[in-house]
């Protein structure tokens, strides 16, 4: 997947394409490492690539599903190791199933997006369950964007170091 033509100019057509353009960006990246690779992290905070995929693919799941249409999810924060905090994939838990959870999340965001307007609020009862104003799905999905652009970033630097990839 390129990134979207220039010419885009509705605002909910770019953005959505902007999400799955970082969306398939990240696969991208993921391929070709090795499951010892994907398992491995290069850095001092300790993440590995397969826990950062499913750590995004929880973060669809906590900004669409509990946090725009505040529904019930459980485990909320399922990527997260219960004792430590941190990212985690267990033993168990295989690349393609970490993968196919990440798509299945996709899915579903791309479902609920696409029943609603960018100006709808967010429902109480969720994530958003406060006396405040909960966002405008606008905000939800420029957040998941920021959220996608960071860790492809940091991504990268972790493929370059694991392999010497480079490149979007």
């Amino acid at each position: 997947m390129t990134e979207p033509p220039d010419s885009l100019s509705d605002p909910r057509e770019l953005l959505l394409a902007y999400l799955d353009y970082y969306r398939d960006t990240l696969l991208r990246k993921l391929d070709g490492l090795s499951d010892g690779e994907l398992r491995t992290s290069r850095l001092p905070s300790g993440w590995t690539p397969l826990e950062l995929l499913k750590h995004l693919a929880f973060v669809e799941r906590r900004w669409l599903r509990w946090g725009f249409l505040g529904e019930h999810i459980d485990p909320v924060w399922g990527e997260n190791d219960p004792e430590t905090g941190k990212w985690s994939v267990g033993a168990e838990e295989s690349a393609d199933q970490i993968r196919a959870l990440f798509l299945d999340a996709c899915a579903d965001s791309r479902s609920i997006v696409s029943g609603a307007q960018l100006q709808d609020i967010a429902r109480g009862g969720g994530r958003f369950d406060s006396p405040e104003r909960p966002p405008a799905l606008s905000w939800i999905l420029f957040h998941v964007l920021q959220e996608y652009a960071r860790h492809v970033g940091q991504l990268d630097v972790v493929r370059e170091l694991a392999d010497g990839a480079t490149g979007e």
